[in-house]
């Protein structure tokens, strides 16, 4: 019995392959520490990156009917699951910083780096290529994750009557162009932001 137990153990501890999944799965539980600059509906507290992620998940599969192009669901949903986990050690850059947003990129690949190579060979290089994919927004998966990126923190900020908005001085423009690429996922959902964005101009959310 001890010699079972003491193998149980070493298969936890040494550097095997299922060793190697336990360390980045314990590693992702950070995410839920990074805060983003969106608050929950309420305006309870800032929404941190897990939160953003599994919102986004629920979105991807209620709305897939909208989607212009065909695509794969499963993996689309690891690609949404994937694609802020840099920033456990990037931190998360808010899209209308200008000065942080020049930096994301270096600060982003450098934490790719490490936590991808948590991972056992193949499967760090399986989802590393899918957070490039996001990033290229080259395919329709990635179309359609991104589109969903840009609707949710649009949709609490609509919730919560354009406080981080007012608070952050953001204007039309900015989310505009923050959405330039939305209808390339989504006809419908780049429709129903515009529609966010004229209302929160109208009520004064958005600067002209």
């Amino acid at each position: 019995m001890n010699n079972e137990n003491g193998r149980q153990e070493n298969t936890m501890t040494d550097d095997s392959r299922f060793a190697k999944q336990l360390r980045f799965i314990l590693e992702l539980d950070k995410e839920k520490t990074i805060l983003r600059q969106t608050h929950l509906t309420g305006y309870r507290r800032q929404e941190n990156d897990a939160e953003h992620a599994w919102h986004m998940g629920v979105m991807a599969c209620l709305l897939k009917e909208y989607a212009n192009e065909p695509f794969d669901l499963a993996r689309t949903l690891l690609m949404i699951l994937l694609h802020d986990v840099v920033e456990i050690d990037a931190g998360d850059t808010y899209a209308y910083d200008p000065d942080a947003v020049k930096t994301q990129r270096e600060r982003e690949e450098k934490a790719a780096d490490r936590i991808f190579g948590l991972l056992p060979e193949d499967q760090a290089r399986e989802f590393r290529d899918l957070f490039e994919e996001f990033d290229r927004g080259d395919t329709p998966e990635a179309r359609y994750a991104h589109a969903l990126d840009n609707f949710q923190p649009i949709l609490l900020n609509d919730a919560n009557n354009g406080k981080d908005w007012r608070l952050h001085q953001v204007g039309r423009q900015q989310v505009e162009k923050r959405n330039a690429r939305t209808h390339e996922g989504s006809e419908k959902i780049a429709q129903a932001v515009q529609a966010i964005i004229d209302r929160n101009v109208e009520k004064g959310n958005l600067k002209p």
